[in-house]
């Protein structure tokens, strides 16, 4: 039996947490508009390209408006331009589990400040307010419990083992950058191992499944590379190249994008996902 040691934090002697950071961003809009303007649009990308290496407490967004139009409609515009801005979130694979806030607060008064143009002043009051809060470290000291458990199987594995049509593999620790088909680093190697399984397993005929996590409506993701919306089909594309490239026949494979339609749940992570579906074993290779 495969076995290995792992340890289980149990007690805790000692407890240290450090200070909260915040990053900040303001989107600024035209008058009587709610939609993102393209300038804008690409400032606030920037800003969330930022949050893939960031541990994410939560996430505000508020939206205002200038002092120009009645209350209750400068109340509907400013939540309007709040809500577009969370979209635009959803969209980069955000989980809407950390957005704590999304509130439009209507119109904000004239301030007085080093600008004094008026219609200028206005214009920096059409905006939205994000606040990002990132995570307090904390450094914990502990008691380790060695445990002994059984190994379980990598998709590399299973790919190895007995395998029938309909067989669903996840990779489980095939990971990718928040919005990209980027691999994590400590993904390369799982990949690798995978393509020498599936070369060896020259009888496997299989479906390439991507997958996306934090999207609404079972929507697919923004590409960030790309800007377009398939990103659940150019992360199952980029394996598919990959395999392609260590010699496994196109002829067994095909590749499709599912969007969110499935999540896991859980961490969002493991929805930035890919799996193979096995369409047809081809017994008459008698493959070992």
């Amino acid at each position: 039996m495969n076995r290995h040691i792992f340890f289980i934090i149990t007690a805790l002697n000692c407890l240290f947490v450090f200070s909260q950071k915040e990053l900040k961003q303001e989107v600024y809009f035209e008058t009587d508009k709610y939609d993102i303007p393209i300038t804008e649009e690409s400032r606030l990308l920037l800003f969330v390209s930022r949050l893939s290496d960031i541990d994410i407490e939560s996430i505000s967004i508020y939206g205002f408006c200038d002092d120009v139009g009645a209350p209750a409609y400068n109340l509907k515009l400013s939540q309007q331009r709040a809500d577009a801005i969370k979209a635009v979130f959803a969209n980069n694979e955000i989980s809407e589990s950390l957005i704590s806030n999304v509130d439009g607060k209507g119109q904000i008064l004239l301030r007085i400040v080093e600008e004094k143009d008026v219609v200028k002043i206005r214009g920096l009051n059409r905006k939205v307010e994000i606040i990002v809060k990132e995570k307090a470290p904390i450094v914990k000291e502990v008691t380790p419990i060695v445990v002994v458990e059984e190994k379980k199987k990598d998709a590399a594995e299973l790919i190895k083992g007995d395998i029938k049509v309909g067989d669903k593999i996840i990779f489980e620790n095939l990971l990718f950058k928040t919005g990209y088909t980027i691999l994590m680093p400590q993904s390369k190697n799982v990949l690798e191992n995978i393509a020498k399984s599936l070369v060896e397993r020259g009888d496997v005929y299989f479906t390439i499944q991507g997958h996306v996590c934090c999207t609404q409506y079972s929507r697919d993701a923004v590409d960030r590379k790309t800007k377009k919306q398939n990103l659940s089909e150019a992360r199952a594309k980029f394996v598919y190249d990959f395999f392609v490239k260590k010699g496994i026949d196109k002829k067994r494979m095909r590749y499709v994008g599912m969007r969110r339609k499935f999540p896991l749940g859980g961490d969002p992570e493991l929805d930035r996902r890919v799996e193979i579906l096995i369409t047809h074993v081809d017994k008459s290779l008698n493959v070992k």
